[in-house]
C-alpha cells in the first residue's frame, strides 16, 4: 500500500498549515476564549471560500469528494492552532449523517448550504445514562398527526449553541409504543420547547446541553425513511474519532517542537537542557510516542469506509493508543518546560487541556481498549 500523500493532498496540507500559522495565534486564542460564540464567523466563512467545508461532501452536491485522508490532514493543520470552529460538528459529524441518511431532498436542501458556510449543524446524541453506549437512547420521538413530537435531553453537544440546526437522535414510538429503532432528526435551534445551555470546553470551543420539551416537528424532519440509523451513528462516531485523533497528532507535534526549541534556549549549570542525555532520551520517547499516534490516526482513516467490526476496531484502536500517547507527551512537555509549562504565557497547558478534552469525546482510553477487544472476540 502506498502511504505517501498525493500532490493535491501535500497542496492541502501545505495551505491548511500555512492559514493556520498566520491565522492563530496567542492573543487570538485567548480572545476566542473569552468569546460567547467561542469562535470567529470571519474565519469560518474563510474555511468556505478555501473549500474546506465542502471538502469531504458528495460533488453533486457543491462538495469536493474528499474522504477521511484528506479530513486527517487538516484536522492535523487545525491541531497546531487550537481551532475552535466548529468543522467538527457541522462537517465530520452533521453532513456526514445528512449525506448517508437523508433523502435526496434534504441532501439538495442542506448540503450546499454547509458547503458555502451558510448552515451549521451540530450532533445531539449522548445522554447522562449511556456511559458512552451508543445503542443508549431515552429520547424520545412519538408520531403525531402532523410529524413527531420530541421529548428528552442530550448533554456534551458540541458546538450546539452556535448551531442552527440540529440533528438529534431519539427512539422511535409509534402507536404501538417503541419501535426499537433509532431516529435522526432535524430540528432548527429556534424550535419552541428546545432549551440550551452552553458552556466552555476544556482547551478551547464550547459545548451544550439541550432540553426537549414537546418539540413539534413536521413529518420531513426524520432523516431518511425511517430505518434504524445506529449503523450510521457508530460509522459517524468512528469517522469523528479519526478526526479527532488527527487534531490530537497537530498538537502532539507542536508540543514536541515548542519542548524541543525550550530545551535548546533554556540554560542549568551554564548548559542548555538539551545537551543533558536524559533530556534527549525523553525528547526521543516523545517523538516515538508522536510517530506512533501518527500512524493509528492514518489506520483510522483507512478505515472509514471498511466493514462495520474492521471500521470499529480501527477506530477505537486509535481512540485508546492515541489516547495514552498525548498523556505522555503532554505531560512531558510541561514537566520539561518547568513551573513555565503551567502558565499562560506559554500555553503549553492550553494545548495539553485539549487533548484531555478530546480523549473523553466519544469515551477515553479505557472504553475503546474494552471496545477493541469486545469487537475481536466477535470477529
Amino acid at each position: 500500500m502506498d502511504l505517501n500523500l498525493s500532490d493535491e493532498q501535500r497542496l492541502l496540507r501545505e495551505s491548511a498549515e500555512r492559514f493556520v500559522a498566520g491565522s492563530y495565534n496567542a492573543d487570538h486564542r485567548r480572545k476566542m476564549a473569552n468569546d460567547p460564540l467561542g469562535f470567529s464567523p470571519a474565519v469560518w466563512k474563510q474555511f468556505a471560500e478555501l473549500g474546506w467545508l465542502a471538502l469531504p461532501l458528495p460533488e453533486e452536491f457543491d462538495g469536493l469528494g474528499g474522504g477521511a485522508v484528506e479530513i486527517g490532514i487538516l484536522m492535523e493543520a487545525f491541531g497546531r492552532g487550537l481551532v475552535s470552529e466548529p468543522y467538527v460538528a457541522t462537517v465530520v459529524l452533521g453532513a456526514a449523517l445528512i449525506a448517508r441518511c437523508g433523502t435526496n431532498e434534504q441532501k439538495q436542501a442542506s448540503l450546499p448550504k454547509i458547503a458555502d458556510g451558510t448552515l451549521k449543524l451540530a450532533f445531539a446524541h449522548s445522554e447522562r445514562a449511556a456511559r458512552f453506549d451508543l445503542a443508549k437512547v431515552a429520547t424520545s420521538a412519538t408520531r403525531t398527526t402532523q410529524g413527531w413530537r420530541l421529548a428528552g435531553s442530550k448533554i456534551a453537544v458540541l458546538d450546539g449553541h452556535a448551531a442552527d440546526e440540529i440533528i438529534v437522535s431519539a427512539l422511535m414510538h409509534d402507536h404501538h409504543g417503541p419501535s426499537g429503532r433509532i431516529g435522526l432528526f432535524v430540528v432548527p435551534a429556534t424550535a419552541p420547547g428546545l432549551a440550551i445551555s452552553d458552556y466552555p470546553r476544556l482547551g478551547g470551543g464550547r459545548a451544550c446541553n439541550i432540553e426537549l420539551s414537546d418539540v413539534n416537528l413536521p413529518e420531513d424532519a426524520l432523516l431518511g425513511d425511517g430505518h434504524d440509523a445506529l449503523p450510521a451513528i457508530e460509522w459517524a462516531i468512528d469517522r469523528a474519532m479519526a478526526a479527532l485523533g488527527a487534531e490530537a497528532v497537530g498538537i502532539m507535534q507542536t508540543l514536541l517542537d515548542t519542548t524541543l526549541d525550550y530545551t535548546k534556549i533554556r540554560k542549568q549549570f551554564g548548559r542548555p537542557l538539551s545537551a543533558n542525555q536524559v533530556i534527549r532520551h525523553r525528547l526521543a520517547d516523545m517523538a516515538m510516542q508522536v510517530d506512533e499516534a501518527r500512524s493509528m490516526a492514518l489506520r483510522a482513516a483507512l478505515k472509514v469506509d471498511a466493514a462495520p467490526t474492521e471500521r470499529a476496531r480501527a477506530a477505537s484502536g486509535a481512540k485508546a493508543k492515541i489516547g495514552k500517547c498525548a498523556r505522555f507527551v503532554g505531560e512531558q512537555s510541561i514537566q520539561l518546560h518547568g513551573g513555565m509549562g503551567v502558565t499562560e504565557e506559554l500555553e503549553v497547558g492550553a494545548y495539553f487541556k485539549r487533548l484531555v478534552a478530546s480523549d473523553t469525546l466519544f469515551g477515553g482510553s479505557a472504553h475503546h481498549y474494552a471496545r477493541h477487544a469486545e469487537l475481536g472476540r466477535k470477529a
